[in-house]
C-alpha cells in the first residue's frame, strides 16, 4: 500500500508556495441555504500554518490496514491535521476558536451538520490562502483551473490515532455555497480556502474548494495525529 500512495504522489505538482494574503470563511457559515459565509480579510504572512515546532509529515506513506474487522467509529473523533504533500501543506485542525473570524496558522473543521473522517459523509477542512495555509491550493487552481492538483493525495488525522488518505477529484472554482457538502451521503472530504480579501458584512466572496474521495484508513503514531495547534489572532 505504501507504493500506492508512493505512486500516486508521484503524480502530483511540487509545493507552491507563493505569497499572497487572501482569506477566508468566516462563522456565520452554515444556514443551508448557504451562501460560504462572509470573507474575512487578509493578514500578515504567518510562520507557516504548519505551528512553530510542526509535526513531522510522513515520508514513505502510511500504514494501512490489512483486513478484519472494521474499526467502531467514536463519536467524539475529530480531524486534528491535514496534510497535503504534493503542495507543502501540513497543518494542525481545530474547532474555529473565535465564532467572527477564522484563526491563522491553523487548519478548522466544519460541523454540524458536516462530519468527521470515518463518519459516512463531508469533512469541510477549510483554513486562509496565505502563505504557510491554504495559499498553495489557491495559487494551483488558478493554472488550467487546478487541473494538476486531480490526482493529490490528500492524509487527514483524527483524535483517534487514524489516518484518512483521500485522492482529490475535483477542483471548484468561484464558490458561494456548502450545498453539496452538506447534502453528501457518501464518504468525503472538501478543502476550502478563499480567493478574496475580506468583505463587508453580509458579503459573500468566492471560494476554491478541493473535493476529495476515500482510499483508505489505517493507524497512524500517536504523535503524528497530535500536532501542538498555535492558532494565531489574524483579525
Amino acid at each position: 500500500m505504501n507504493a500506492l500512495v508512493e505512486r500516486l504522489r508521484s503524480r502530483l505538482l511540487p509545493a507552491i508556495v507563493t505569497a499572497l494574503g487572501v482569506t477566508f470563511l468566516a462563522a456565520g457559515l452554515l444556514q443551508l441555504t448557504l451562501p460560504v459565509v462572509a470573507d474575512p480579510g487578509p493578514s500578515p504572512s504567518p510562520t507557516a500554518t504548519p505551528d512553530a515546532s510542526p509535526a513531522p509529515s510522513p515520508t514513505s506513506g502510511p500504514t494501512l490496514p490489512t483486513g478484519g474487522s472494521p474499526t467502531p467509529i467514536p463519536a467524539d473523533r475529530l480531524a486534528t491535521r491535514v496534510v497535503v504533500g504534493a503542495l507543502g501543506i501540513d497543518l494542525p485542525v481545530i474547532a474555529q476558536p473565535d465564532p467572527a473570524y477564522p484563526a491563522c496558522d491553523v487548519a478548522m473543521y466544519l460541523e454540524p451538520p458536516l462530519g468527521q473522517p470515518g463518519q459516512g459523509k463531508a469533512t469541510y477542512l477549510y483554513a486562509h490562502a496565505q502563505k504557510g495555509m491554504f495559499l498553495p491550493i489557491l495559487e494551483a487552481s488558478k493554472v488550467n483551473d487546478g487541473e494538476a492538483m486531480i490526482g493529490v493525495i490528500v492524509e487527514v488525522y483524527t483524535s483517534d490515532d487514524r489516518l484518512f488518505l483521500y485522492e482529490v477529484t475535483e477542483v471548484r472554482r468561484h464558490q458561494t455555497t456548502l450545498a453539496d457538502a452538506v447534502a453528501a451521503t457518501t464518504e468525503q472530504l472538501w478543502l476550502q480556502t478563499s480567493e478574496t480579501g475580506r468583505q463587508p458584512p453580509g458579503v459573500v466572496g468566492p471560494k476554491t474548494q478541493l473535493i476529495a474521495l476515500p482510499l483508505s484508513e489505517g493507524p497512524a503514531d500517536h504523535e503524528a495525529a497530535h500536532p501542538t495547534p498555535e492558532p494565531r489572532d489574524c483579525s
